[in-house]
C-alpha cells in the first residue's frame, strides 16, 4: 500500500479514530457527492467535521474504487484518478501556489479491486466563484471597483500558475474559490486531476483563458476583457494580446454555433 500523510495531520485524525486505510475507507456518513459511476469503477465524496483543540476542523474525504486513468507513462494499466490528482498537488504545492491543502493520500489493491483515498481540508471560509452570490443581484460585490478587484485577484491567480507553465484543463467558475479579505480577494484552485505541465506555456494559457470565458456565467463582455487586460498587465492591449484575445472570442464564437 501507498501512503502519504500531510505534516501534523497523522495525530489529529488518530484522535478521531481514522488513522488508517480501513478506518477511513469505511466511515459512514451521508454522501456529499454521490458517487459518480465511470471509468470502469466509482467515485465519490464525503464532509466531515473532525474534533480538533481549537473546536471543528472540516474536511473532505475522496474515495475511490477501479477509478481509473490512463498517463503517458501508464498508457495501458493506468493509476487512480485521485493519484494523478494528489501528484499534481504536490508539483503545485512545491511552488507555493494558491490551492486547497493536501492531508491524506493513500492507495491499495485488495481483493483484485483497485482503492483510493484523498483528503483534502476544507476551503471553509470561500465561496465558488459560480455561487449567485457574485452576480448583480447578489450580495458579496459591493460595488464596481470591488468587482474589478476581484477580476484582478483572479486574473493574477491564474497568471502565476501559467508562469510555472500549468495548465488546469477544466477551468469553470466551480474550481475557483474566492474569500473577501478587507476589501479584496482571496483565491484558491480546486480540482488539480486534469491539471497539465505545458512546454509552451500559451498553450496552456490559451485553453484555460478560453474555458474561463466560455462558461463565465454572469460576466459581461466589458468583464471579459477587464479581466483579460488585468491578466495580461497591460491598460492598452498590444498587439500580440489582442491576438490572442481575438483567437479566443473567435474560438468561442465557433464553440456556440
Amino acid at each position: 500500500m501507498t501512503e502519504y500523510w500531510s505534516d501534523n495531520w497523522y495525530h489529529l485524525f488518530a484522535e478521531n479514530k481514522l488513522k488508517t486505510f480501513d478506518a477511513i475507507w469505511n466511515l459512514k456518513t451521508e454522501w456529499f457527492e454521490e458517487p459518480n459511476q465511470r471509468r470502469g469503477g466509482w467515485s465519490g465524496v464525503i464532509k466531515v467535521d473532525l474534533n480538533s483543540p481549537n473546536g471543528k476542523t472540516t474536511v473532505f474525504i475522496k474515495r475511490q474504487e477501479n477509478h481509473i486513468t490512463k498517463t503517458v507513462f501508464h498508457p495501458i494499466r493506468g493509476i487512480p484518478t485521485f493519484e494523478r490528482e494528489f501528484k499534481n498537488i504536490l508539483r503545485m504545492q512545491k511552488r507555493n501556489l494558491p490551492i486547497l491543502e493536501l492531508i491524506y493520500f493513500a492507495k491499495r489493491v485488495i481483493n483484485g479491486k483497485s482503492q483510493s483515498i484523498l483528503i483534502t481540508k476544507a476551503l471553509s471560509d470561500y465561496i465558488p466563484l459560480e455561487s449567485e452570490r457574485y452576480l448583480p443581484t447578489g450580495d458579496l460585490i459591493k460595488d464596481k471597483a470591488h468587482k474589478e478587484k476581484l477580476l484582478i485577484a483572479v486574473a493574477d491567480t491564474l497568471r502565476l500558475i501559467h508562469q510555472h507553465h500549468f495548465q488546469h484543463n477544466c477551468l469553470y467558475l466551480k474550481h475557483i474559490f474566492v474569500k473577501p479579505v478587507e476589501g479584496s480577494w482571496d483565491i484558491k484552485v480546486i480540482d488539480l486531476e486534469k491539471l497539465k505541465w505545458r512546454l509552451f506555456k500559451r498553450h496552456a494559457v490559451f485553453r484555460d483563458l478560453y474555458t474561463l470565458f466560455r462558461h463565465a456565467r454572469g460576466w459581461s463582455t466589458k468583464d471579459h476583457l477587464k479581466f483579460f487586460k488585468a491578466y495580461a498587465l497591460e491598460k492598452k492591449l498590444s498587439p500580440k494580446s489582442k491576438k490572442l484575445w481575438h483567437s479566443i472570442e473567435a474560438r468561442i464564437l465557433e464553440k456556440s454555433r
